[in-house]
């Protein structure tokens, strides 16, 4: 599906009387839903076991525990 018909798809599904902040906002999900699809498709995702070990490693070096 193109971007064009995703977006025309998306306003198609909204409620008649939706704002354009609501436009503005569920475009906004898509594109950051997209975007992570795409991320994920280059293979640039970091493991949870990674995230676990880093934050881990932060807050250790803070003092928090």
């Amino acid at each position: 599906m193109s971007t064009k018909e995703a977006v025309l798809d998306l306003v198609k599904k909204l409620p008649d009387d939706c704002s354009l902040d609501d436009i503005q906002y569920h475009l906004y999900v898509l594109q950051t839903i997209e975007h992570g699809r795409a991320e994920i498709e280059q293979g640039n995702t970091v493991s949870h076991e990674q995230v676990r070990q880093e934050l881990r490693a932060k807050w250790l070096k803070n003092g928090v525990k």
